[in-house]
């Protein structure tokens, strides 16, 4: 099975986080909201926080949250984005305090969905409920 990120699918910035990750991941991973079926399973598998404020990649059966989670998506973009992973070095609580800190006005300063982007078939086939 391919990783998977799974994003808050009532965000402006995840959608548009997972808009941008689309674009460059060359089909690396595949896609699920956590308010959808596969996020709750992957929640309740991998024992996670019900009110979970962060984007979760799970690759080879092992979950990765907040900054953890937006590192280690960097690692398989095109172009110079990989070279952010350099911040895995930068202790984690504090790159978790900035993430925390993002997470927690997101809504505020990018808003909700009011409806969503209907893809492509191609890209519509890596989106799963």
């Amino acid at each position: 099975m391919k990783p998977l990120i799974l994003f808050d699918g009532d965000c402006n910035l995840c959608d548009a986080s997972v808009q941008f990750i689309l674009k460059r991941d060359q089909g690396y991973y595949d896609f699920a909201s956590l308010q959808g079926t596969i996020g709750q399973q992957m929640i309740q598998k991998h024992r996670l926080s019900t009110d979970l404020n962060s984007v979760v990649v799970i690759e080879q059966g092992v979950p990765y949250v907040k900054s953890d989670a937006a590192l280690r998506i960097t690692k398989h973009l095109n172009s110079a984005w990989p070279l952010l992973s350099v911040f895995r070095w930068m202790p984690r609580p504090l790159r978790d305090f900035v993430y925390d800190f993002i997470a927690k006005h997101r809504h505020e300063w990018f808003g909700q969905k009011q409806q969503c982007l209907l893809p492509d078939l191609k890209t519509r086939a890596r989106f799963h409920d």
